[in-house]
């Protein structure tokens, strides 16, 4: 089973790093062709296009200018799965997973990525901010998602063969998912619900779900969770599965606090 999920903006590269393995992004020569676009901009031009206040528009303006291709670690570059330190990866805890977790995930887990298209657990990354959705001209288009066209499907349909896996599970926000084209992947898609009782409904908290995602990436990874059907136990942070609110491509998960 193949699971997907989304980069955090918020980064870590200053904790103790477990594991020194480590792995090479396979679409550099894109991430390249991206960053050379990036070190054209101003700290002016990075906060227009990307939202920023002056503050983060210097520090990426600087990590954009000093970037290197990722190829061993150092101080500036570690594991994906390591850097990221947003609400998914908080859920994730990849910091205390068992190194035979984190083997399994390595071959079970993508990152889609603005910049690096897709990342592995282990891929390498210097740090960055370039969302998926940020409309930034290129030499393929108007926006990043011209920019990857089909290239990242095909890898995902490539890795899913190779991993005999029997379906893609979604853990993406929408704004990542929509890179891919779903009528393109050759397996089906799983895409978990998780909503949380507030005001006398169940209905979905950004920061709860972004969590659960996490959560679920890491049940199904230490359970190495290869049937659609047994998603249906993930019963982590009170969360339970809702076989009357569920569709066949989309199990959702209740919890009441």
């Amino acid at each position: 089973m193949l699971v997907l999920v989304s980069p955090a903006k918020t980064l870590d590269y200053e904790s103790e790093l477990k594991i020194q393995d480590f792995s090479v992004a396979s679409h550099l020569s894109d991430s390249k062709l991206l960053i050379e676009e990036l070190q054209k901009k101003s700290p002016d031009d990075l906060s227009s296009l990307m939202g920023l206040s002056e503050k983060l528009s210097q520090l990426n303006f600087e990590r954009n200018m000093n970037w290197v291709r990722p190829s061993k670690p150092s101080e500036n570059v570690r594991q994906a799965i390591f850097a990221f330190k947003g609400d998914v990866y908080q859920g994730l805890d990849a910091s205390s997973l068992s190194k035979s977790e984190i083997k399994y995930t390595q071959k079970n887990l993508l990152i889609l990525s603005g910049l690096y298209g897709m990342l592995k657990p282990l891929d390498l990354m210097y740090p960055y901010r370039l969302e998926m959705g940020t409309k930034m001209k290129n030499k393929r288009g108007d926006n990043l998602y011209e920019f990857w066209g089909s290239k990242i499907n095909r890898s995902i349909n490539k890795l899913a063969k190779e991993n005999k896996s029997k379906a893609i599970v979604n853990l993406a926000s929408v704004e990542y998912f929509s890179v891919l084209s779903k009528d393109a992947l050759d397996l089906p898609v799983i895409s978990p619900v998780f909503k949380d009782y507030k005001n006398g409904q169940y209905k979905i908290i950004s920061f709860f779900a972004k969590k659960a995602r996490g959560t679920m990436t890491r049940f199904i990874m230490q359970n190495k969770v290869k049937k659609v059907e047994d998603l249906a136990g993930f019963n982590l942070d009170g969360y339970r599965y809702s076989e009357k609110e569920s569709e066949e491509f989309s199990p959702v998960f209740l919890r009441k606090s």
